[in-house]
């Protein structure tokens, strides 16, 4: 193969492994890029045959999971609820799938708030049925600059690895705060 032939080639199995992992952002989701970019770990290029195209679920929002809120009803202080999600879902050589899954939360001020650091816990739960495969609780801090009245703040977890027995039927959920562990 000549070196033009060798380059279009590389180029292409770029491109493709490209298309496939950032078809895993549906709508409404950050895209691959900003979830890298925003706090991915960084890790080992990926082997042209460990991309290949992979069960990829949508993640889901856990009830209750979707805005914690401070204050009562009539006298909300603050609200931090979940913007933008993310997953990304790479197989590997062994037949598991590595997944990465990204949260983007907005923490806002309501008139009787203050700004400040606000805590925003997230749990991220990656299970098939009632088997759970991991269950990651994270944590950040949205700064609201003193005149402000929102911030935004990233997580990303990454290193889950689904088993091969698994990959064809595993869900994710996300949801700020904790819940009880159900199943």
């Amino acid at each position: 193969m000549g070196k033009g032939l060798k380059a279009k080639a590389a180029l292409a199995v770029a491109v493709l492994g490209t298309t496939v992992l950032s078809g895993c952002a549906g709508s409404g989701e950050m895209g691959l890029g900003e979830m890298i970019l925003t706090g991915g770990a960084t890790q080992a290029p990926v082997q042209a045959q460990a991309v290949e195209d992979v069960y990829c679920p949508p993640v889901e929002i856990f009830d209750g999971g979707a805005a914690i809120r401070t204050g009562g009803a009539e006298t909300m202080r603050s609200q931090i609820a979940i913007s933008n999600l993310a997953r990304e879902c790479r197989g590997q050589p062994d037949g598991s799938t590595l997944v990465k899954v990204g949260v983007e939360a907005r923490a806002l001020l309501s008139t009787g708030g203050s700004a400040g650091r606000h805590n925003v816990p997230v749990q991220i739960i990656v299970k098939d049925g009632s088997t759970v495969i991991a269950n990651r609780s994270r944590s950040a801090v949205a700064v609201i600059p003193a005149g402000g009245s929102q911030a935004t703040v990233t997580i990303v977890e990454d290193g889950i690895v689904v088993p091969p027995n698994l990959v064809n039927s595993f869900e994710i959920e996300v949801g700020l705060g904790g819940r009880a562990r159900r199943g």
